[in-house]
């Protein structure tokens, strides 16, 4: 009943159909628990993808333990973000979208948000295509007469590729089109079941390695302050890679029981068990240099080496989860949302999902895909732009309006609402955004400034949030829940 009176009033507030639908609302019910958020980041962590960040990492010249030091830094850094941005969640109720109308305006918050989709949207097609990858590889240590099908080629792929991306294409397509709830029940096992394999696969490698691996070995020895740059940089790229999670990381909190429940969650999914899988991950690296004589930095490639072919069955069906379970958490959700905010009246959460599922199909990410330097330092240039979002939306909600939200404005299409600004625009938001997000992408991009390029999202976040303060900061009225809208919203706080 409360439900109903809710999503009624909230329709009304939107004759023009362009800000509202019921995947949009404020939640109301609030299920999710500190296990699932600490299952959420099982689910974005364990993966081929990081697997590749922490072996990238080594590759560029760390130790073992400078690369540890490196992860416990950033994660650091990123459990104190995660948990200011699942406040906002967990506080309004709203999804991503809806809360980036807060600062850039009823229609201007689709420039957020279709930057958030777009990247989102590039990275579901590469994580399904490197766990594509380990799917290759079983079929043809099942079937080596598959081997034909690898060898031709359609669009940079092989017809086996194909085959096994689709596949997997199909899989997420199938959780993420139904509902929130289905992913929050997929997540709270997907994120876990990958650990076998991975520990699996370390003992054999540690086996192999006669139970020694050297945490001090690096293929190419860093000076002093090369090391300690290396580190940093190591940091910055992760808080980077997760920078995309920091703008939405509200579509997830805003189910949230308790602000409790999210930063206990966030404590034991980031700092503890990121430096758990990265140790596990950093550990295989160096043993296939011991074993092998290189770093393999795809673990779907040093599944392929163990001669055992239920081990090999095994490991690649959890890979499979794996990939499922990081595209769910990290790439179907937000850009199901952002795109439900272009147009509310026709696109709804399960709608956006499955026209996101379709672009990624479109962009060919096989083609995306490089080596690590390359990859690594891809993710610094799409933090260059995100860095300064984060820092306009967090500056808005903490230091301008202090947390005080008027929720019934956010769904106002006329001008006397909060957030219609000019037009719809906040033009002093998007004025900010673009210089500073500029600023950003040519430290990230410019050759010359490579050493520092990983630095371009902390850049672009304190230079944005403090320019948009001074700009904001008297001009902003203080917002406030008024009495009567919360009592219309139903149990929203």
């Amino acid at each position: 009943m409360i439900v109903d009176r809710q999503h009624k009033y909230l329709a009304e507030l939107d004759p023009t159909g362009r800000l509202y639908n019921e995947d949009l609302a404020p939640a109301i019910e609030r299920k999710w628990t500190s296990y699932s958020f600490f299952a959420v980041w099982m689910s974005a962590i364990h993966n081929i993808g990081t697997y590749t960040f922490v072996a990238g990492l080594f590759v560029l010249g760390l130790t073992g333990w400078q690369v540890l030091t490196s992860i416990l830094i950033g994660t650091g850094i990123l459990f104190f973000g995660m948990n200011w941005a699942g406040r906002m969640g967990q506080q309004t109720g709203v999804p991503f979208p809806v809360l980036a109308r807060v600062s850039f305006g009823i229609w201007g918050a689709n420039v957020p948000a279709l930057i958030r989709a777009v990247i989102a949207i590039c990275w579901y097609g590469i994580q399904t295509y490197l766990a594509s990858t380990a799917v290759v590889v079983l079929l043809l240590r099942i079937n080596p007469g598959l081997q034909h099908w690898q060898d031709q080629s359609l669009l940079g792929l092989s017809y086996l590729g194909w085959s096994c991306f689709v596949f997997l294409w199909l899989m997420q397509l199938l959780v993420i089109t139904r509902g929130m709830e289905a992913v929050r029940r997929f997540q709270d096992w997907a994120g876990p079941i990958v650990w076998v394999v991975m520990l699996l696969m370390a003992v054999w490698l540690l086996a192999m390695a006669d139970w020694h691996i050297p945490m001090n070995l690096s293929v190419k020895p860093l000076s002093g302050s090369g090391a300690v740059l290396g580190i940093l940089t190591g940091a910055f790229l992760l808080v980077s890679t997760y920078a995309t999670m920091l703008l939405n990381y509200c579509d997830f909190t805003r189910f949230a029981k308790t602000e409790r429940a999210v930063v206990v969650g966030n404590f034991w999914g980031i700092p503890i068990n990121f430096a758990a899988f990265a140790a596990i991950s950093i550990t295989m690296t160096i043993g296939t240099v011991v074993v092998f004589g290189k770093a393999i930095t795809d673990p779907a490639l040093i599944l392929a080496k163990v001669p055992n072919t239920f081990v090999l069955v095994v490991g690649a069906l959890m890979f499979i989860v794996a990939t499922i379970g990081v595209n769910v958490v990290l790439n179907f959700v937000s850009p199901a949302y952002d795109l439900a905010n272009v147009w509310p009246k026709r696109i709804t959460f399960r709608r956006g999902g499955v026209i996101s599922a379709v672009l990624a199909l479109v962009v060919m990410p096989w083609n995306l895909y490089s080596n690590p330097v390359v990859v690594n330092y891809f993710l610094g240039g799409l933090g260059a732009f995100l860095g300064p979002l984060f820092g306009i939306m967090a500056a808005d909600y903490f230091l301008i309006r202090r947390g005080a939200i008027k929720l019934n404005d956010l769904y106002r299409s006329d001008q006397h609402g909060e957030y219609f600004y000019r037009r719809g625009f906040n033009t002093r938001a998007l004025a900010v955004f673009a210089p500073t997000a500029g600023v950003a992408v040519v430290i990230a991009l410019v050759p010359a400034l490579s050493a520092v390029a990983a630095f371009a999202w902390p850049i672009g976040f304190i230079a944005a949030g403090l320019v948009y303060f001074l700009v904001m900061g008297g001009m902003a009225k203080r917002a406030s829940i008024q009495p009567e809208e919360s009592a219309e919203m139903g149990a929203l706080e």
